[in-house]
């Protein structure tokens, strides 16, 4: 009888200590579950990301990939991730047939119509993006005043990067990362080994930060939050601005800090102009290039007659050409117009990102 009263105690204790353990074992609802395994209590090794993964084989969309098994590989070997818990993480990925489809699009192969950068132009310095950023600035001057303060990037340089990349979080892509990074790396021989990178830096960010590698939520090619990071952008720039413990490009403060200190790491000079106009006697001589990656000295440019619309101009400048509706314009790049091509090498991108900042800064400060 007292053997039988002790057994019953002893489940009673059991099931009492496990009462509390059903949140920490269910993955959450919004995530597929993982592929069905004949280990179900496989361990999890130490160097996994979040989330509860675990399979015998890959299965799924990417079931037969030479390429997904032999990233599996490399990355059990190289950073310790366990076979297992990639093999479940990995046949949860969807193929994105959409995503191969465009990046396959054949780009035009005729010449470009002029008024390019009209066209360009016109998608981001409009009311909608203007007003958003002004909003943004009001709610968020704190932040963008210290992160100035602490890297040399004034706020509207960072505020057009946000505009431009996602209004300010209205439009932070609709696809999961891994979904497209796995379509990209397994099934885009093109660009695979870029792409096969990302998924790495992805998995290794996820460790870094305890998350789960499917939640994330970005575009179409795996960029991330306000500002649109990649996950190997994630990895060498992102910041915990707002102290909480977490990396978290989704809020606007990490993301303020996280711009700003991109721009800084890549040499932007606090106090120094990005661009200016330029005046052009006289055609162009065709020999002369044009783009963010020329230099010229100012005595180079006075021998092909050009010269700065107002003052004067010491150190070498980029010479950009801008095709308008009624005409190509020219400006001279300074090297912080070049560090603003780092987030995106082109001419058109950057400047649309320094004029939307102006714009945004003269409505701020009540100047328009």
């Amino acid at each position: 009888m007292l053997h039988r009263c002790l057994l019953i105690l002893l489940s009673v204790i059991v099931l009492s200590a496990c009462s509390g353990c059903t949140e920490l074992v269910t993955p959450d609802a919004s995530i597929a579950e993982p592929p069905k395994s004949s280990k179900p209590s496989l361990p999890k090794a130490q160097g996994d990301a979040g989330g509860l993964y675990a399979a015998d084989a890959l299965t799924g969309d990417f079931r037969g990939y030479p390429e997904a098994e032999r990233f599996i590989d490399n990355m059990v070997r190289d950073h310790g991730f366990s076979k297992e818990y990639l093999y479940g993480l990995l046949s949860q990925a969807k193929r994105k047939t959409w995503t191969i489809e465009y990046m396959n699009r054949e780009k035009p192969t005729t010449k470009p119509k002029p008024g390019g950068w009209t066209r360009y132009r016109a998608k981001f310095l409009d009311d909608r993006h203007i007003q958003a950023g002004v909003h943004f600035w009001s709610s968020h001057a704190s932040a963008l005043k210290r992160a100035e303060r602490e890297t040399g990037v004034p706020p509207e340089v960072s505020l057009g990067i946000m505009g431009v990349e996602t209004i300010y979080g209205a439009n932070l892509g609709n696809h999961r990362v891994i979904d497209a990074l796995a379509t990209l790396a397994f099934d885009y021989p093109r660009r695979a080994e870029y792409f096969t990178s990302e998924l790495e830096s992805l998995l290794m960010m996820a460790r870094e930060e305890g998350m789960d590698p499917s939640r994330p939520i970005g575009s179409f090619a795996g960029a991330m939050g306000l500002g649109q990071f990649m996950p190997s952008s994630f990895l060498k720039y992102a910041v915990d601005f707002d102290g909480n413990g977490r990396k978290d490009l989704w809020d606007p403060e990490d993301a303020i800090g996280s711009i700003a200190h991109y721009f800084e790491a890549h040499g932007w000079q606090a106090g120094e102009p990005v661009v200016t106009e330029a005046e052009v006697m006289g055609d162009l001589a065709p020999e002369l290039k044009r783009g963010f990656e020329t230099r010229y000295s100012p005595s180079t440019l006075r021998e092909y007659g050009i010269r700065p619309a107002r003052g004067d101009v010491s150190g070498e400048t980029s010479l950009l050409e801008l095709s308008t509706t009624t005409g190509n314009q020219y400006l001279l790049g300074f090297p912080n117009f070049y560090v603003i091509t780092r987030y995106n090498h082109s001419t058109y991108y950057a400047l649309a990102v320094y004029q939307l900042g102006q714009a945004i800064k003269r409505r701020y400060l009540g100047a328009e």
